[in-house]
């Protein structure tokens, strides 16, 4: 009776992972390719931690139908992509454009480990001074 419990506890945990498979086959090994690549970069707009490729909401579904369908009419890549950011926002993208409003973005790891460098550096010299000055510090050499 309890390996029938664990077992259907075990399945009903799995589920979800099971939706989330992707049966979409283009025609073309190429555009195959360029289907899986794009949904790989593109952002579930609801779990918004998962590509929609691995996503198995509804609105991720919808969306990989939505890329396939362009590639299928002909669209490149680069119109996929441009498509996706004009209707739902930079979010939906992975990695974000470079531009005026994500500059930050790029930016901020950079100012933070120039800060955190300064901010160790400060600290080192100052204790360094404080032992310096210290009378009841004894130095080796002395």
């Amino acid at each position: 009776m309890k390996a029938r419990v664990l077992l259907a506890i075990a399945g009903l945990l799995l589920a979800p992972a099971a939706l989330a498979i992707d049966t979409t086959q283009l025609p073309d090994p190429a555009l195959q390719a360029r289907y899986e690549a794009l949904t790989h970069e593109l952002r579930c707009m609801q779990c918004q931690n998962q590509s929609i490729a691995d996503s198995p909401v509804g609105l991720a579904s919808d969306l990989r139908r939505e890329v396939a369908e362009q590639l299928l009419a002909g669209s490149s890549d680069q119109q996929v992509r441009d498509y996706m950011s004009a209707r739902y926002g930079d979010f939906i993208l992975f990695r974000p454009r470079m531009s005026a409003r994500t500059a930050w973005l790029w930016a901020l790891p950079g100012v933070l480990l120039l800060g955190g460098v300064v901010v160790a550096w400060r600290i080192v010299r100052r204790r360094s001074a404080m032992v310096a000055d210290d009378p009841d510090f004894d130095t080796p050499d002395s």
